[in-house]
């Protein structure tokens, strides 16, 4: 079976994804593309996939019989309304973080699916089909610290857009850490804080960045994060977990070191595309692969909905200098028994 997948939004991690369906996905074809600025999915159709519909309005190829399945990958404030569509066509939706800007907005994405009776929705958080991560949460499944007492991780890009604000330090950077411990200790969050160290001289003043945030999971495991989306010299994620019994640690990406001129040296990746190449694949590859059986196994639209909520604390906290408590409604039914990976 070839899964017709529709891409909505064709700017940089988009056309990425396009590619990925056209020259590196098995059981997977591009059938529509659709971007805000037309002459962008002209130009990524004709580069990928020249047979594609190119579509002048979302709702075109969402509704389109030749589109099964559609990969949303356009502006986040988009998400909800094209997630809820889709939902209402009955058609399979990975969704790239965050799946709503609000909690608010994913819970009405959570009544959307319960009611169609039928899991519709990924996800992208693309960690956990990292091969680092997964052997963090393989090792914290067999027990091999014993019980986790607290966390450390940074999430570290070179520079901000122009248009990068505040709250999207949290928002856009730090719900994917967010979903990160979410999965890898298998609970949620009852308090956040965030601090602010000295500002870099790098970026806006009105950024205050770097940030410092302070998670606390309902069992009392502490976690620090920080952010700093203007280091200047890579993308750079880290993440340690301290158990009563040892510590595990995220390993750096694979990379050669190069010794010359009496120095050794080692790449660092400059970019999330870069870094995540392989778990990139990896999920889109499960979704088609779930799309194909009928069955979904990826991040689910309660672990969307759980970021959000906690970025939600994270951004009242940003404003009012105090620890917020994270609110939660209580798990549906329907995703109760959802396995991700």
């Amino acid at each position: 079976m070839t899964v017709r997948l529709g891409f909505i939004g064709t700017g940089d991690l988009g056309a990425d994804h396009v590619r990925r369906c056209a020259n590196i996905l098995s059981g997977a074809t591009v059938s529509a593309l659709y971007n805000r600025t037309q002459s962008k999915a002209q130009t990524v159709a004709e580069q990928f996939a020249p047979e594609a519909l190119v579509t002048a309005i979302p709702e075109e190829l969402i509704e389109s019989p030749e589109v099964e399945a559609i990969v949303i990958s356009s502006a986040s404030q988009t998400h909800e309304d094209l997630v809820l569509k889709a939902i209402e066509a009955g058609k399979y939706v990975f969704c790239e973080k965050p799946l709503a800007t609000t909690a608010d907005g994913c819970e009405r994405i959570l009544h959307a699916e319960s009611a169609a009776a039928k899991r519709l929705v990924q996800v992208g958080f693309m960690r956990p089909y990292d091969e680092g991560y997964q052997n963090l949460k393989s090792l914290l499944t067999h027990d091999a610290v014993g019980p986790v007492l607290m966390a450390h991780a940074a999430h570290r890009n070179p520079f901000s857009g122009p248009h990068y604000t505040r709250e999207m330090l949290i928002s856009e950077t730090l719900i994917h850490d967010i979903n990160t411990f979410h999965w890898l200790l298998g609970e949620s969050f009852r308090t956040v804080q965030v601090f602010y160290p000295r500002p870099t001289s790098r970026a806006d003043a009105a950024l205050r960045d770097p940030q410092l945030v302070l998670l606390e999971t309902s069992s009392g495991v502490l976690i620090t994060v920080e952010v700093f989306v203007n280091c200047q010299f890579g993308y750079d994620v880290q993440c340690a977990l301290i158990g009563e019994n040892g510590e595990l640690r995220l390993p750096e990406p694979a990379r050669a070191a190069l010794r010359k001129n009496g120095q050794t040296s080692v790449a660092i990746p400059m970019d999330c595309k870069e870094r995540f190449a392989t778990a990139y694949d990896r999920e889109l590859q499960a979704f088609v692969d779930g799309v194909a059986t009928g069955k979904l196994t990826g991040p689910d639209s309660w672990a969307g909905y759980v970021a959000s909520a906690t970025a939600d604390a994270c951004i009242r906290a940003q404003k009012s200098g105090q620890k917020e408590a994270v609110q939660l409604i209580a798990q549906p039914e329907f995703y109760r028994n959802d396995t991700d990976v």
